[in-house]
């Protein structure tokens, strides 16, 4: 107390302090209003009339950003409780990243079209149903990333930082807090900012609804532009692409930017660098005096609560486990309970399969092994666009890791390329495709790479930036340089993150597949062979067997890349390539 005491005697009240708690009522009453837009009435077959005017433009863009940092919190709850289960038993975690793999290359359309007709029905009589399936849209752009860049933080700490938190005796709640969330923070911190594009990526997808034959416009901006294209209407796109641009440099400055200067603190290394990252509003909250109060009357006070109460429950866990496993019964009640969940997820998934079996066999096989021959052009154009992406992204990315002067230019630059949704640029580049005839089953490749070659980049700057200072000036010392340094240090210190970026980059291409393979502008479609135009097609129309034969082969082609590929790559930067 005494030490809080002094440390708030160094700052005073100020005009700047009048400044944040304004901002501070401004947020909140903000939320407040468009939280209550999100439960207006609304009725099944209703048409949500999208204004064009740009006097609507901050209504919009508050109602998309409200959807946005509404999936982001799902999407940090989903990593943290997800991956810490997929690292830490390991039976669970052979079943569920695969499993990750799987839904994180599903279209959101192929989402989309499962929910919305069971979260309409549950809210009949209110868009807060239609709003829940968008902002579940969203989420299925965010979530993965993240649970795969905090997964492979986990299952690659340190040996020695694990002995020495056993030599300890960290129960689980210490060892995640005070080694295994920390460790984590820099891969979680940049592969939010992807997440987070990921969603912008997906927004009008996700706001613009056309699913099984009807057509939903939720308030926002991605509606704003779905409507601008299809109308034509291109001076509302550029009000749309300006709109779009503002918010992701306020969100970047404002959240993201103060984020990675406070990461920073989380670097393993023995020794730091001159160059570190700044933020001015990180200066300023670091100087304010109310936001230093709230810190240490408020949130420090809580935090302390919590820990106490999840030490006390972690402790009780470990010692009923401790004595459950001294007892001869331990591995007969292992074995019972691992048939009882067995049996329960047969016979949950009973029915379904069952009626999705059915299904397939009235379909034929000729429309399966056609749907089967499209998802192969679609998995020839993924790697394709990764084989591009990586060529240009690992250079570029580990000079930026690499030099904080430069990763503290080029953030605000990286992170609006990233987050800009790429799809805005699709009509205007389907325009010159057809100027220029250009064949668009190779030119849909361009698009996809739009949208994945990021994840690639920021896990790539993530695994830069985590080197350690000291190692640096070692290879120094050793005056590594040219391909040489590049193949004993450089590559193997970012192999980790590199896996992690790839796999994430992959499922982003499967699932940019539906708005890269089928693409409009006016009277004027482009539709290029693969299993993204599929989808996309039979969800506009509402065709379930279409849309089920499409998603099983998407997911049967995933597993099989996920198993003869990714799977290696993840067991080698587990095994060899890491920091020690």
């Amino acid at each position: 107390m005494e030490i809080f005491t002094k440390s708030l005697s160094r700052r005073k009240f100020s005009l700047m302090d009048v400044g944040i708690l304004c901002i501070i009522f401004i947020i909140l009453y903000a939320i407040l209003k468009l939280g209550m837009g999100m439960n207006a009435p609304f009725s099944q077959g209703e048409h949500l009339e999208i204004s064009l005017s740009p006097a609507m433009l901050p209504y919009y863009a508050g109602r998309s950003l409200l959807r946005m940092f509404i999936a982001f919190i799902f999407s940090l709850i989903f990593t943290l409780v997800y991956g810490y289960i997929a690292a830490k038993i390991k039976s669970a975690g052979a079943i569920m990243i695969p499993i990750l793999d799987i839904l994180q290359s599903i279209p959101v359309l192929g989402f989309l079209s499962v929910t919305i007709a069971a979260l309409m029905a549950a809210f009949p009589h209110s868009l807060f149903g239609v709003e829940c399936a968008s902002i579940l849209a969203i989420f299925t752009g965010q979530a993965w990333n993240m649970t795969f860049s905090f997964y492979h933080s986990l299952i690659t700490i340190p040996k020695d930082l694990t002995e020495a938190s056993q030599m300890l005796h960290f129960n689980a709640w210490r060892r995640f807090i005070n080694l295994e969330l920390p460790i984590s923070a820099i891969g979680l911190i940049w592969n939010g900012m992807m997440s987070f594009g990921g969603g912008w990526f997906f927004l009008a997808a996700s706001e613009a609804i056309s699913v099984l034959g009807e057509d939903i416009h939720l308030p926002g901006i991605g509606s704003y532009l779905a409507v601008a294209v299809d109308s034509g209407n291109i001076q509302a796109m550029l009000y749309a692409m300006v709109t779009m641009l503002v918010m992701i440099l306020l969100v970047d400055q404002f959240f993201w930017r103060p984020l990675v200067v406070w990461g920073q603190r989380f670097k393993l290394e023995l020794s730091e660098s001159d160059i570190q990252p700044t933020s001015f509003v990180y200066n300023i909250l670091y100087k304010s005096f109310i936001v230093q109060w709230l810190y240490h009357r408020l949130f420090v006070p809580l935090g302390r609560s919590v820990n106490k109460i999840a030490m006390r429950s972690v402790d009780k866990i470990d010692d009923v486990s401790e004595m459950y496993r001294k007892t001869p019964e331990a591995l007969t009640g292992q074995r019972i309970a691992k048939v009882i969940v067995i049996i329960f997820f047969i016979w949950l998934l009973y029915k379904p399969a069952m009626e999705a079996t059915a299904m397939l066999y009235n379909i034929g096989m000729s429309e399966i092994s056609g749907a089967f021959m499209l998802g192969l052009c679609t998995a020839g154009r993924v790697f394709t666009a990764l084989l591009l992406g990586a060529l240009w992204t690992i250079p570029v990315g580990v000079k930026i890791g690499l030099n904080p002067k430069l990763s503290q230019k080029m953030q605000p630059i990286v992170q609006m390329a990233a987050s800009f949704p790429a799809n805005m640029l699709f009509p205007f580049i389907t325009i010159l495709f057809v100027q220029y005839n250009v064949d668009f089953e190779y030119g849909s490749i361009l698009l996809m790479m739009l949208g994945t070659q990021w994840y690639i980049l920021f896990n790539v700057i993530a695994g830069a930036m985590s080197i350690p200072n000291d190692l640096l000036e070692a290879a120094d010392v050793f005056e590594l340089a040219g391909w040489k340094k590049w193949r004993s240090f450089i590559l193997p210190s970012i192999f980790p993150n590199l896996v992690t970026g790839l796999i994430t980059a992959s499922g982003g291409a499967w699932n940019a597949s539906i708005v890269s393979e089928l693409v409009s502008w006016k009277d004027i479609t482009l539709t290029a062979s693969g299993i993204g135009a599929y989808i996309n097609s039979s969800t506009s129309s509402g065709n379930w067997n279409e849309i089920l034969v499409g998603l099983t082969v998407m997911c049967v082609i995933v597993v099989f890349i996920n198993h003869f590929l990714w799977h290696k790559l993840y067991y080698l930067a587990q095994t060899k390539y890491h920091l020690d």
